[in-house]
């Protein structure tokens, strides 16, 4: 496997865990008392995997300069 198809199906994992969160983060939010704690883990749980994101799709797609 190539460094750039290891970086894509990085990426897929990535979204992919991104996109759970966010239905995991909802559906604890629609319950009336809910674990606030958890709910900031989830959200920074979210945010690290935003910026892991990021990077996978820096690498994959370098800046140009023109």
């Amino acid at each position: 496997m190539s460094e750039q198809e290891a970086l894509r199906q990085k990426l897929a994992e990535l979204e992919l865990e991104h996109r759970d969160l966010d239905d995991v983060i909802a559906r604890l939010t629609e319950r009336a008392p809910y674990d606030q704690l958890q709910l900031q883990r989830l959200k920074k749980r979210k945010l690290t995997l935003k910026d892991q994101v990021s990077k996978v799709e820096a690498k994959l797609l370098p800046d140009i300069i023109a």
